[in-house]
C-alpha cells in the first residue's frame, strides 16, 4: 500500500483495510440537572449484570447511571410468535440492525382462561422472553395494560371479563379487583427482570394504553392513580409512563395523584402518520397538535411509545386496495421511515419505539374482529422473520444514536436555508460539544439537489422525493473533527488501535467527507473508488457510494496519533455492517446477511449468523485476533496489511455449499374427509349442553324483553363458534324465523329447522368507511318452507343455529364495548307464537398447552379432530380440489414429512387458492395449533405462516382443515400447498413446541 501525496488521485490498491431508583424498590427517581450529566459515551448493550443501576432522565434523554441513553426500540409481541425459540431469532435481528430495546405488550386474555387462572408456561413464558431479551443485549419496555388494544380480541381483555360486573377502564372497584389480580401476576415476573436491580433489562413500564376517557374526571384520574400505586407497590421501580393516543397532553406529570412520586413518570404520545402527509413538528421544538406533543411535558424527554412502522389491514384488504401487507410495505417504505424518523429526531424525540418492527401472526382467535390472521403490518421484519429493505434507516440511525453521544442532547439552533428552498432544513446543535446536526427533508414529488451555504455545506447533495437525510458538521471523530459531510454518519467506534467512522449515502452518489487536518495526513485507499485531496488544512475525500460495495479509506497522522478508518456504504451495503460488543471491545463485521453474536477466545473471533449466498467476510476487532470461526466452523483467514481479518464465507472445502440449499417441500396429498355438524339433526342428544335460561346480563347489549339471555359469554363460551338448539312447542303455522345475532366483522349465522337448512346470513364486508367499526350486529330472517300436500306439520320442532363469532370488540373509547354480546341475541317468529327452550354449546375446557384462544365450539374441535394422533382411518379418502355444495362443516386431514437440513432456517407457509366466487372459509390446524382463518371470497390473505417449532421441519406434521361452507356455492378447498417464505443458512436452534394429541 503506497503513501499518497497532495495530488487528487490515490493508489488503486486491491487489499482492503483491514432514575436514580433504589434497589429496595423505594422511589427516589429524579430528573438530573443537565449540567451534572457526565460527558462520556452512552451506555452499551443492556445486560443483566447483577449490578445496581440508576435510571433517570432530564428534558433531553434518559440517563442510565448518569450517562445519556437514546432509546431506539422496536415492537414485537411474543404472543404473536408461538415458538419461544424464535423469539431469540427476532430479538437478535433487531439488535443487529440498530435497535437497543424491544417493546412488548403482555395480553391479559392470552394468559388467563378464567378468573383467578393464569398461565405463564410454554408459549406464554414471559419470564423466558425477558431472559432472552437480556441475553440478546436489549433493554425492554413492558406494556401489560391491563388494556392493550393491539388489534387483539377485546383489546386484550380476557373473554371471561365480559360477563363480570364493573365498568372497565375506570376506577370501578369490581373491575379494579380483577386488574389487581392480573397485575400481581405480571409484576411478580417483571420485578425479577428490572434493570435497576441488575437482574434483567426492563427499563420502562407502561400503564394502560392510549387512554383518553375521563381525563378530567375522578373516574379516570383515580383509575390511573390506582394503577400507578399498584405497580409501585409491586416493586416496579423503573420509570413509568402512558402513551397518549395523540398530541393531546393527556397524563403528563402531575395530572393525577401518584402519591408525590411524579418524578418517576414520563409523558409519551403515539404517532401514526399517513405517508402522504408532511411530517409534523410534534417534539420539544414544534407546535403541532392540540398541545404540542412533547411540549406538553417540557421537563421529560421527547417520547413516542408507538411510531408507525406500518399499518394493520382489515378483512378484504380495504386499506391497501386488496393487496395486503405487500402494499403496506411499499407505501411505508425505507424513505417513509427515514423521512419521519429523522423529523422525530430533529424535534427532540430521544425515546422512540417503532410499532411494529416484527408484526407476526394473530393466530387462533387472537385477532380483533377488524383484522385477519396475518399481522405482518408491513414491518421491517416480515411475518416470516425475513429482513426487508425497510431496515436500512433504523439500522443506520440506531447505530448512530448508540455510538455517537452528541445526538442524545440537541437544542434547536438558528434557522438555516437550503439553496433550493423547497428543501426544509432543521438545524440543531449539541450545547456541550458544539457539533451541529442538519436534517434536510424533501416533501415534494421530485428529487432536489442543493447545498446549504448557511451551514458551510457548499457541496451539492441530493434528497430523493419524499425522503430525508441527516448531515453533520463539527462532529468529533476521535481525535479528528468532521468539517462537514454530504454523507450521513452511521457510527463511530474505537476498534483495536483504530478509530472507525461509517458514512452512508444513496447508491452512486458522490459522497464527500471533509476533515479538519492541521497537518497533511497520510491517506491510504483500500478500494478503487475513493479519491482525495488535501488543501489549506482540510482533507476532502470523495467516494461514489455503494459502487463496488464497501469503500475503505485510512487516514494517519495529520496532527492525530490514532489512525482513522473511514467506511462508505449505500443502504444495501450498510445492512451488511454489524457492530457487536465483547468484553474486550467492539467488533465490526462486514459481509453476511446477519451477524448474531461475536465472542473472543484468545486470538479467535467466533461469529454466528446467517447467509443467503456466498460472500466475503471482513472483521475489525481488538488487538491480537487472527482467526475467524463461523457458526462453529473455522475459516481460512487472512490478516490484511491494515489489520483487518478476511475470509470467504463459506470457505471452499470447509462449509458444504456456497449458498442456501433448495428447500424441497412435498405436495400435499393423502387427504381424508369427514362431514360434521350433527348438532343440526333433530334427534341429536343435547342433554349435556348448557340451558340458556338466564334473565340478566352484564353485557351492554340489551336483553330482548320476555326472552332469555342468549349471549354466549354469559354461559362461559368466549371464543370461536357457538351452537344453539331451540326446542319449539306450539309451532304450528310457523312462516319465518328471525334471528338477531352479533359477531364482529365477517361473522355469520347458519340455521336448520328439523335438520333441513334454512340458510346462511353473513355480516357485510367492510369498506374504507367501516373497516374500524365495531359492534357488528344483524338480524337474519329465514322463511320456513311450506308443507307438502297432505304433509303433517309437527307441533314441536327443533331449531339449530351455528354462529361464527369473530372476537370481541376492542374498547378503545372506554365504553365497555368489549361487553357487546356475541352469538345469538334474540329470536322472533312469524305465523305462530311458539314457546322456545334453548340450549347452548361452545368451546370445551381450554387446551392446557395451546391456551384458551386456540379452540372454538365446532363438533370436530370438541371431539379432537384437529389433534395429531387422531385415528382417522375410518374417514373417507379424498382428493383436492373439491366442489361440495353443503351448508355446514367438513374436515380434511393429512400428514406430511419435512426434511429441512439442520443448518438451514427455512420459513414455510400454507397457501390456499380458489375461485373468489366460492363462499367458504377454513380454519387451519397444524399439529393441533389453530394457525389462522382463511375466507376464500373475502381475502386478502392466502398464505399463512407456519412457525418453526410448531412446524416440525425435520419430522412428521398433521394438517387439519375445518371448512365452513354456506351452501350457496360449490366450496373447496381447491389448491392447498406448502410455500417457501424464505431461507438462510444459519438461524437459531429450535426446540419443538409441545403439541399433544388426543
Amino acid at each position: 500500500m503506497e503513501l499518497s501525496r497532495r495530488t487528487f488521485s490515490a493508489l488503486a490498491g486491491t487489499t482492503a483495510l483491514g432514575f436514580a431508583l433504589s434497589g429496595s424498590g423505594g422511589e427516589t427517581t429524579r430528573a438530573y440537572a443537565s449540567h451534572s450529566v457526565p460527558t462520556g459515551p452512552a451506555p452499551g448493550a443492556a445486560a443483566a449484570d447483577r449490578a445496581r443501576h440508576q435510571v433517570g432522565y432530564d428534558k433531553y434523554s434518559l440517563l442510565v447511571d448518569g450517562r445519556r441513553l437514546v432509546l431506539w426500540s422496536g415492537e414485537m409481541h411474543p404472543f404473536r410468535l408461538p415458538s419461544p425459540s424464535l423469539w431469540r431469532d427476532v430479538l437478535q435481528k433487531m439488535r443487529a440492525h440498530g435497535f437497543n430495546a424491544v417493546s412488548v405488550y403482555v395480553a391479559w386474555n392470552y394468559h388467563s382462561p378464567g378468573p383467578g387462572q393464569y398461565d405463564f408456561t410454554g408459549v406464554r413464558d414471559l419470564d423466558l422472553f425477558l431472559r432472552t431479551a437480556a441475553e440478546t443485549g436489549l433493554y425492554v419496555i413492558v406494556r401489560p395494560g391491563p388494556y392493550i388494544n393491539a388489534e387483539v380480541d377485546g383489546g386484550g381483555f380476557p373473554g371471561w371479563l365480559t360477563a363480570t360486573e364493573g365498568r372497565a377502564r375506570t376506577s370501578d372497584p369490581v373491575y379494579l379487583s380483577y386488574v389487581d389480580e392480573w397485575l400481581t401476576q405480571v409484576d411478580a415476573i417483571v420485578a425479577r427482570h428490572l434493570f435497576t436491580r441488575g437482574t434483567g433489562t426492563v427499563l420502562l413500564y407502561q400503564i394502560e394504553n392510549e387512554y383518553d376517557a375521563f381525563t378530567d374526571e375522578p373516574l379516570g384520574r383515580d383509575y390511573m392513580s390506582h394503577l400507578y400505586k399498584k405497580v409501585r407497590a409491586d416493586g416496579i421501580d423503573v420509570p413509568l409512563f402512558h402513551n397518549d393516543k395523540g398530541r393531546n397532553g393527556y397524563w403528563t406529570p402531575g395530572s393525577f395523584n401518584t402519591g408525590g412520586q411524579e418524578h418517576g413518570w414520563l409523558y409519551g404520545f403515539d404517532g401514526y402518520p399517513d405517508p402522504a402527509e408532511v411530517p409534523p413538528d410534534w417534539g420539544h421544538f414544534g407546535q403541532g397538535g392540540l398541545k404540542g406533543g412533547a411540549t406538553a411535558s417540557p421537563s421529560t424527554p421527547g417520547f413516542v411509545p408507538e411510531f408507525g412502522g406500518g399499518w394493520f389491514d382489515p378483512w378484504g384488504g380495504v386499506t391497501f386496495g386488496g393487496k395486503g401487507y405487500a402494499e403496506a410495505r411499499y407505501s411505508r417504505d425505507a424513505a417513509y421511515e427515514r423521512r419521519f424518523q429523522l423529523t422525530n429526531l430533529a424535534n427532540g424525540i430521544t425515546v422512540h419505539n417503532v410499532y411494529m418492527t416484527f408484526g407476526g401472526t394473530s393466530w387462533g382467535w387472537l385477532p380483533a374482529p377488524q383484522v385477519y390472521t396475518s399481522y405482518d403490518y408491513g414491518a421491517a421484519l416480515d411475518e416470516a422473520r425475513r429482513q426487508t429493505p425497510k431496515l436500512a434507516p433504523t439500522h443506520q440511525l440506531g447505530h448512530l444514536l448508540q455510538t455517537v453521544p452528541d445526538f442524545a442532547k440537541l437544542d434547536r439552533a438558528d434557522a438555516v436555508r437550503a439553496e433550493d428552498e423547497r428543501l426544509k432544513v432543521y438545524h440543531l446543535t449539541n450545547p456541550d460539544t458544539g457539533s451541529h446536526v442538519y436534517v434536510a427533508r424533501n416533501d415534494t414529488d421530485a428529487p432536489i439537489t442543493t447545498t446549504v451555504p448557511d451551514a458551510g455545506i457548499d457541496v451539492a447533495f441530493t434528497v430523493a422525493a419524499h425522503d430525508a437525510r441527516l448531515l453533520a458538521t463539527g462532529l468529533q471523530l476521535g481525535e479528528r473533527t468532521l468539517k462537514f459531510a454530504t454523507a450521513q454518519p452511521m457510527m463511530f467506534l474505537k476498534v483495536g488501535r483504530l478509530d472507525v467512522a461509517v458514512f452512508t449515502a444513496p447508491h452512486g452518489e458522490m459522497a464527500q467527507v471533509l476533515l479538519d487536518c492541521p497537518e497533511e495526513p497520510l491517506v491510504y485507499r483500500g478500494d478503487a473508488e475513493p479519491a482525495w485531496n488535501y488543501d489549506l488544512g482540510v482533507l476532502r475525500i470523495t467516494v461514489p457510494s455503494g459502487v463496488g460495495g464497501l469503500a475503505r479509506v485510512r487516514v494517519e497522522g495529520g496532527g492525530s496519533t490514532t489512525p482513522l478508518l473511514l467506511l462508505f456504504a449505500d443502504d444495501a451495503t450498510a445492512l451488511r455492517l454489524f457492530r457487536l460488543d465483547t468484553p474486550t471491545g467492539p467488533v465490526l463485521v462486514y459481509g453476511p446477511k446477519l451477524v448474531r453474536e461475536a465472542t473472543l477466545d484468545g486470538m479467535v473471533v467466533q461469529l454466528t449468523g446467517d447467509t443467503v449466498e456466498a460472500t466475503g467476510l471482513e472483521v475489525w476487532g481488538p488487538r491480537g485476533i487472527g482467526q475467524i470461526t463461523w457458526n462453529g466452523t473455522p475459516l481460512r483467514t487472512e490478516i490484511t496489511a491494515p489489520g483487518s481479518l478476511r475470509a470467504a464465507l463459506p470457505a471452499p472445502g470447509q462449509l458444504p455449499l456456497p449458498a442456501v440449499r433448495e428447500v424441497r417441500l412435498p405436495a400435499l396429498g393423502g387427504w381424508r374427509r369427514r362431514t360434521e355438524n350433527p348438532e343440526s339433526a333433530p334427534d341429536f342428544d343435547d342433554s349435556r349442553w348448557t340451558e340458556a335460561d338466564r334473565t340478566g346480563s352484564f353485557s351492554i347489549t340489551p336483553v330482548p324483553k320476555g326472552q332469555p339471555v342468549l349471549f354466549a359469554d354469559d354461559y362461559g363460551f368466549h371464543y370461536g363458534d357457538v351452537w344453539y338448539r331451540g326446542r319449539l312447542t306450539d309451532a304450528a303455522g310457523l312462516e319465518s324465523v328471525s334471528l338477531a345475532y352479533s359477531t364482529g366483522t365477517q361473522g355469520l349465522l347458519m340455521a336448520w329447522l328439523d335438520g333441513e337448512p334454512l340458510g346462511t346470513h353473513r355480516m357485510p364486508v367492510p369498506d374504507k368507511g367501516t373497516a374500524r367499526k365495531g359492534s357488528w350486529a344483524a338480524t337474519a330472517t329465514f322463511a320456513v318452507p311450506s308443507a307438502e300436500p297432505f304433509e303433517e306439520i309437527p307441533d314441536s320442532r327443533v331449531l339449530s343455529v351455528l354462529v361464527r363469532r369473530m372476537a370481541h370488540d376492542m374498547d378503545g373509547r372506554s365504553a365497555d364495548s368489549h361487553k357487546v354480546a356475541r352469538g345469538l341475541t334474540g329470536a322472533a317468529f312469524k305465523g305462530g307464537s311458539p314457546k322456545v327452550s334453548w340450549r347452548i354449546q361452545g368451546e370445551t375446557a381450554p387446551d392446557p398447552v395451546r391456551g384458551p384462544l386456540n379452540n372454538g365450539g365446532l363438533y370436530g374441535e370438541r371431539e379432537g379432530w384437529h389433534l395429531p394422533g387422531l385415528a382417522d382411518d375410518g374417514w373417507e379418502p379424498a382428493e383436492l380440489p373439491r366442489a361440495d355444495r353443503r351448508q355446514g362443516v367438513t374436515w380434511y386431514r393429512t400428514t406430511f414429512r419435512l426434511a429441512v437440513d439442520a443448518d438451514i432456517d427455512a420459513s414455510v407457509g400454507l397457501t390456499l387458492d380458489d375461485d373468489p366466487k366460492r363462499a367458504y372459509r377454513v380454519q387451519i390446524f397444524l399439529n393441533g395449533w389453530n394457525l389462522g382463518q382463511y375466507v376464500n371470497d373475502v381475502g386478502p390473505q392466502h398464505t399463512f405462516a407456519l412457525p418453526n417449532g410448531i412446524l416440525r421441519s425435520r419430522g412428521v406434521n398433521t394438517l387439519a382443515l375445518a371448512v365452513l361452507s354456506d351452501g350457496t356455492t360449490d366450496s373447496g378447498p381447491k389448491d392447498v400447498r406448502l410455500t417457501p417464505m424464505g431461507a438462510s443458512a444459519g438461524g437459531v436452534p429450535v426446540t419443538p413446541v409441545d403439541s399433544p394429541g388426543r
